[in-house]
């Protein structure tokens, strides 16, 4: 064989390669950027006896995420409120090739002096053929520049909510402003909060907020502050037209599964790269 033409056939096999590292890196990408999305569960209220030809028709409160194959979840407390005095809190779950379904939710503990709760699917959709996958959080305490990315879903049609529509994903990438206090409870401690560089709505709190490189999870979104004040926090020279969004540190959440024994994965330590472990 020819010098060139062996040198044309190794090019060529050395494209193809390098060409198929990166369409594997952007399949593996895919599918992360698919579990991200997976691990997200609006919180609703069922609100028909029985399904009509869209659904359910339902209200939509916030989001919880998945923590562990268990079907364990968290969000934030306020998001609960509505079903202290009875009444069913329901998740929507996405299903391969069938429409989303409807599962009941249990409350297992909440804190109200930080705003958080755990809730747990039943039956639990790791065992059976549902779209769903989990969390790891974050072993490092957020700080003021981390790079975060804020993650939820809605209703495709949010004034008229059907449980066979599909929903709607949004994302917003950012950075941590600054850590401050506030008090969740009226007779509670001070707790922190930390806010984000753009704002949040109704309807994202229980989101949560991930960092941008490990997408490990660091907090809750705090929906419940976006009228309230809170952008009075913020230094003069951080404030935008809009207020910045606010987070609850996940070392709240933390402390709460670790009282009702709720395991949860721990993604590795930015400052050692340890591997992940379960508490």
């Amino acid at each position: 064989m020819k010098p060139a033409l062996k040198t044309c056939l190794f090019s060529a096999a050395a494209v193809a390669w390098t060409a198929g590292l990166l369409v594997a890196a952007r399949g593996d990408e895919t599918r992360s950027d698919r579990s991200l999305a997976s691990s997200v569960c609006p919180v609703v209220y069922r609100l028909d006896e029985s399904p009509a030809a869209h659904g359910y028709h339902y209200t939509f409160f916030g989001n919880a995420f998945f923590i562990n194959d268990q079907g364990y979840l968290l969000t934030v407390a306020h998001v609960l409120d509505t079903f202290k005095n009875g009444g069913q809190p329901s998740m929507l779950v996405t299903r391969p090739n069938r429409p989303p379904q409807l599962l009941p939710l249990t409350v297992v503990a909440v804190d109200r002096e930080h705003d958080t709760a755990i809730v747990r699917a039943t039956p639990n959709p790791f065992s059976s053929r549902y779209r769903v996958a989990f969390l790891s959080l974050a072993s490092d305490a957020t700080a003021p520049g981390q790079a975060v990315l804020a993650l939820s879903l809605h209703p495709a049609n949010i004034r008229n909510p059907r449980s066979f529509q599909l929903p709607l994903e949004d994302r917003a990438t950012g950075m941590v402003l600054s850590i401050e206090q506030t008090q969740f409870a009226k007779s509670g401690p001070a707790a922190d909060v930390f806010l984000l560089s753009h704002p949040v709505t109704l309807g994202q709190s229980g989101s949560p907020v991930l960092t941008a490189d490990a997408r490990a999870v660091v907090g809750l979104i705090e929906g419940q502050w976006v009228r309230n004040g809170l952008a009075s926090f913020a230094r003069e020279e951080e404030r935008s037209a809009e207020p910045p969004g606010a987070a609850i540190p996940i070392r709240y959440a933390v402390a709460l599964l670790k009282q009702n024994g709720v395991a949860y994965r721990v993604a590795p330590s930015a400052a050692t790269g340890a591997a992940p472990s379960r508490q």
